[in-house]
């Protein structure tokens, strides 16, 4: 029986990455054999097992055979004569397909064993397939499109690309459960630049089956006093790499992802300008986060920016009323963590054009200032001097906050 560590762990071993986590392949051995060793058995669809003292996972080496469509089309075989160059083949990507033996402390031993030349293309910056089993399983394009945002200045091998788009023209992409897809797509918004995940996405076809909304604004022009050199696709990649390069939450960068959605619809006769974008944009997010099964947190953050955005950017224009409506709507006094993140994803998106990059932002000042004011508001005085005319106290409380407001802007 012997120990490898494979994939990820060694790819960034190489690269001088930090390394979290590992990844273990044990050949030679049966699950009886494991189990009286004190690995504890934990796997579904094929032998994993945790380690006694570490509690990390442990795989018996394994093939695999596609048997159906899809994700969960898959019969895997695990023996003791498989070998981890069996193993490694059936792996994504040449540069996860590599492997260092484990000596019986933990520690790593012996060379990098690389059966792919995933070595080569980690110095040539490719993502290349390890094999032709690449083809059998849709997940892999969502993982290379996220690795891509993690490390951006990597390119698709041709080939791989090539047999990327015969998977989409094939249709396996729309096999994929809603959960993996945002799964992989969650993940790959939180990396270094999520554009190039998209990028990835859109030049296999693939953008256009699993995010059919966001592929459809590339094209579409931009107004004229923005950056009519960039259409709101590119816009959009842009706002969603300045919410990255601020580190920004999912939910902020999800909702940088999708503000702008209806801007697509836009008629033809309206173009560049795009009345109304918000409200259509809302139509269209609010199916998209049911298919993919969105998390409430990235969903209603998103539905806010999407319905709020255009009104932040005339926010400088804006009366104490008109400010505290917003608040309403946004239920920003009761929610003011959240309404921060909205403001965080309009800023993003004021800034995500060229020549905006390091543009000021005091709409979100003004708006933090007036909320401040707005919140010191004591509802329960307000509702008791209306004793015995209840139907008063919700104009009497908003008009308290409204004054409250203006005399905090007017002292600016």
């Amino acid at each position: 029986m012997k120990i490898y560590a494979v994939g990820g762990a060694i790819r960034d071993e190489l690269l001088g990455m930090p390394v979290s986590d590992r990844d273990y392949v044990v050949v030679g051995a049966t699950p009886e054999q494991m189990v009286a060793q004190g690995f504890r058995p934990v796997g579904k669809d094929f032998p994993v097992f945790l380690h006694p003292q570490t509690q990390e996972e442990y795989a018996l080496a394994r093939t695999e055979r596609k048997t159906a469509a899809g994700y969960h089309g898959f019969q895997f075989f695990y023996a003791p004569d498989v070998t981890l160059e069996e193993d490694l083949a059936r792996r994504d990507l040449t540069i996860n397909a590599m492997a260092r033996e484990v000596r019986p402390d933990g520690e790593l031993t012996g060379p990098v064993i690389d059966p792919f030349n995933g070595q080569a293309d980690l110095r040539s910056r490719v993502f290349r397939h390890a094999g032709e089993a690449f083809v059998e399983d849709p997940v892999r394009i969502l993982r290379l499109a996220r690795f891509a945002a993690r490390f951006h200045d990597f390119t698709v091998a041709p080939e791989t690309l090539a047999l990327m788009k015969t998977m989409v023209a094939a249709g396996e992409v729309d096999a994929l459960v809603a959960e993996r897809v945002w799964q992989e797509v969650s993940r790959g918004l939180m990396e270094k630049k999520p554009s190039r995940m998209f990028s990835v996405l859109r030049e296999c076809g693939a953008l256009a089956r699993i995010l059919p909304e966001v592929d459809d604004l590339f094209g579409v022009p931009q107004r004229a006093d923005y950056h009519p050199e960039v259409d709101t696709g590119v816009h959009v990649m842009m706002v969603v790499d300045h919410a990255a390069a601020q580190g920004y939450t999912l939910p902020v960068r999800f909702a940088a992802l999708t503000h702008d959605l209806g801007k697509a619809t836009t008629p033809e006769d309206v173009l560049p300008r795009h009345i109304g974008h918000e409200g259509r944009s809302v139509d269209l997010l609010e199916p998209l986060c049911d298919r993919l099964r969105v998390p409430n947190e990235c969903r209603e953050l998103a539905m806010l920016v999407a319905r709020e955005h255009g009104n932040i950017h005339r926010v400088m224009e804006m009366g104490a009323a008109a400010l505290v409506r917003l608040f309403e709507r946004s239920d920003a006094l009761r929610k003011p963590a959240r309404f921060a993140e909205f403001l965080q994803a309009c800023e993003a998106d004021a800034r995500g054009r060229l020549g905006f990059e390091a543009r000021a932002f005091p709409e979100a000042a003004r708006l933090r200032d007036a909320l401040i004011a707005a919140r010191s508001v004591d509802a329960g005085a307000v509702a008791q001097a209306c004793a015995g005319q209840p139907e008063r106290i919700k104009e009497a409380v908003h008009q308290a906050r409204v004054a409250a407001v203006a005399e905090a802007l007017g002292a600016k």
